[in-house]
């Protein structure tokens, strides 16, 4: 074999172990407990929803999102008979154990999510469960360490680690009859070197 096949092979075999080692950590923490306090809560079973108010502060795993208030949209799991199966017990007396599964939350005002050194802020905020993705809109910004960076959108990767910064479009006011033209907004980033 040649010295590159070997490198090539070397690698794949340690991605593949990354891989393996990964994908079970990923799974452990979508499924970790979230825990969230607020001011006040109002439960909808019609709607599978759950809104938090006031002084938001909800954290899972190494997550901790903060807002003014968080509308937490689930939907039942059935887990089948309490306890595992038992085929003594007929099937009209076998208890059914159901738990609620997080679809996906929407926060509004002062949204802040922070993971390790990086912090996310904006006006909304949507996380989607299935994803792990979290989705920062009107007035994005997020920081790693020092360095800044904002759009319109910011959508942060929980189980990669990466964000992803979106421009859009905003109005100009410079300059005559120049209001109902749309400019494309950019992408900004501040990197402070030391």
């Amino acid at each position: 074999m040649t010295h590159r096949v070997r490198n090539i092979l070397s690698f794949s075999s340690a991605a593949m172990l990354l891989l393996a080692l990964a994908l079970p950590w990923a799974a452990r923490a979508a499924e970790a407990p979230i825990h969230i306090e607020s001011n006040r809560m109002t439960s909808t079973e019609k709607s599978n929803s759950v809104v938090f108010s006031g002084d938001v502060d909800a954290k899972q795993g190494d997550v901790r999102i903060r807002a003014d208030e968080m509308t937490v949209f689930y939907h039942e799991l059935d887990s089948g008979p309490k306890g595992g199966k038992d085929k003594k017990k007929p099937a009209a007396q076998a208890e059914k154990k159901t738990s609620q599964q997080v679809e996906k939350l929407i926060c509004v005002g002062n949204v802040e999510v922070s993971r390790g050194e990086w912090l996310g802020t904006g006006k909304k905020m949507v996380y989607l469960s299935k994803e792990r993705q979290v989705i920062l809109t009107d007035n994005a910004k997020a920081w790693q360490g020092q360095n800044m960076v904002s759009g319109d959108k910011i959508i942060y990767y929980l189980d990669e680690g990466r964000s992803e910064v979106v421009g859009g479009s905003k109005a100009t006011t410079a300059g005559s009859g120049d209001s109902d033209k749309k400019k494309p907004s950019r992408v900004n980033m501040t990197i402070l070197q030391n």
